[in-house]
């Protein structure tokens, strides 16, 4: 089993989800701000505390550059507190006071290196007095180092996992009902099912799943032992649950991984297609499933919910589902993926999640699609427990796409956030002096305004209008 599914007894449910949330939390929180901390600090600004977490510290130590790195009893995000930051924005004057942010006569706490470090120390050193690109580059590294994160563990899962050989070769047989015929064996070569030739690429299996007839069983042509033969086998697209949507109709019905679906509302379905077409004749009316799990049959009942759905021209629209996606009836061969491909790859699905955030968010405004599609941190913790739940990977994954969701808002230009203090660099450039003290504090209320009615509305949302 899993490890951390096996965490699951000793936590309880509730425990499991928040250490998720936690654990997700922290690692995409430490990486933004070491982001910020690395690229200060290259650029000469000093940092006189890194903290992950915020109110009582718990743990501390002080480097020989006298930075303070500790950790705070309240775990969810963290900060790095620059020289000479004086308001949130981190804009200001070159006559910031320089602080010392502990005591240098403490021998204990610093070392005579880290004492002659800070004590040389100028105002240039500070966030304030630091140039105008020092400072720049020092805000976009936090969300910059959200997306190489998410990039590096992309390109880490794909290269553990592999990708299927060509021809697709059947590695191992994975347990189905006995209706579905499984006489496919492992090393079999597939070649052809119902006379259609599989391609050498992932879509010909997609455009060859749907062009089956809908039966329990079909006609592998296979090369076994060096000769061709035909044998029974089930749909690729098959109704067995490969994975769960965190916070779906399947997920709250209680629907694992490893499930087949027989029926739904009495109905035999054989393949994902045959699902799909139930789920839109019936839409937010109620599903009622036979389920196959080990050999048991269970019946549950969901209700499928509308979800933002990309489409082919590249706009979001509402759909239903039930949130769970299919699983072929074995595990084929893989083969290794290189590094080159693997960072490929990667940036090509962190700039997938960009941009579809971007269309939905215009669809989310727009009223294309519905708000119950914004959560806030209630319904990211209750899907950090769920991506947990499904396995190591699962969560390893919903890391690395939380933490390019995290590096996007951070550049979204509202005070407050890393984007807003982008704004006021633009603007110092252009103008030659920084805003005002005075407007630095309405924009601040203004952006704090903005982020607080966001929070309640998406917390509504979890907890009220869309649970």
């Amino acid at each position: 089993m899993d490890f951390l599914t096996n965490m699951i007894p000793a936590f309880g449910n509730i425990g499991f989800t928040l250490l998720a949330f936690i654990i997700a939390l922290s690692v995409i929180v430490a990486i933004h701000e070491y982001g910020h901390y690395i690229v200060g600090r290259w650029s000469g600004i000093h940092a006189d505390v890194f903290s992950i977490g915020f109110g009582k510290v718990l743990w501390s130590k002080v480097d020989k550059r006298g930075t303070v790195w500790q950790i705070a009893a309240l775990p969810f995000g963290g900060y790095v507190k620059f020289r000479g930051d004086a308001n949130a924005a981190s804009v200001g004057g070159t006559d910031a006071p320089v602080e010392v942010p502990v005591d240098l006569s403490d021998n204990a706490r610093l070392s005579d290196e880290a004492k002659a470090y800070v004590a040389n120390l100028t105002s240039r050193n500070t966030m304030l007095g630091a140039p105008l690109w020092a400072r720049s580059a020092t805000v976009v590294a936090g969300p910059v180092f959200n997306f190489i994160l998410s990039v590096i563990v992309f390109a880490c899962l794909m290269m553990y996992s592999g990708r299927a050989t060509t021809p697709l070769t059947v590695d191992s047989i994975i347990a189905m009902p006995e209706q579905f015929a499984v006489e496919l064996e492992t090393g079999d070569q597939v070649i052809a099912i119902e006379g259609v030739a599989i391609g050498e690429d992932e879509s010909s299996i997609t455009t060859l799943s749907r062009s089956v007839p809908s039966q329990p069983t079909l006609t592998y042509e296979v090369r076994r032992d060096g000769a061709v033969v035909e044998v029974q086998g089930p749909q690729l697209a098959s109704t067995r649950v490969g994975s769960i949507t965190p916070r779906s109709a399947a997920d709250d019905a209680g629907l694992r991984i490893g499930d087949v679906v027989l029926s739904m509302n009495g109905t035999p379905v054989y393949t994902l297609y045959d699902m799909i077409e139930i789920v839109e004749t019936v839409r937010d009316q109620e599903i009622a499933l036979e389920v196959w799990r080990d050999g048991e049959i269970l019946r549950e009942v969901l209700t499928p919910r509308l979800t933002a759905i990309p489409q082919e021209d590249g706009s979001i629209k509402d759909e239903p589902k039930i949130g769970i996606a299919p699983s072929m009836p074995f595990d084929p061969v893989t083969e290794r993926v290189g590094p080159g491909a693997a960072f490929k790859r990667a940036v090509e699905q962190v700039w997938y999640i960009i941009r579809q955030s971007i269309n939905s968010l215009g669809a989310l405004i727009s009223g294309a699609i519905n708000t119950c599609n914004l959560s806030g941190p209630v319904g990211i913790a209750e899907t950090s427990g769920s991506m947990a739940s499904q396995g190591t990977f699962s969560f390893i994954s919903f890391i690395a796409v939380l933490s390019t969701a995290v590096g996007l808002l951070n550049l979204f230009p509202i005070p407050v956030l890393d984007g807003g203090h982008l704004v006021f660099h633009a603007y110092e450039a252009v103008t030659g002096k920084m805003p005002s003290d005075g407007a630095l504090r309405i924009f601040m209320a203004i952006g704090l305004a903005m982020i607080g009615t966001l929070m309640v509305f998406a917390i509504g949302n979890d907890l009220l209008f869309c649970p």
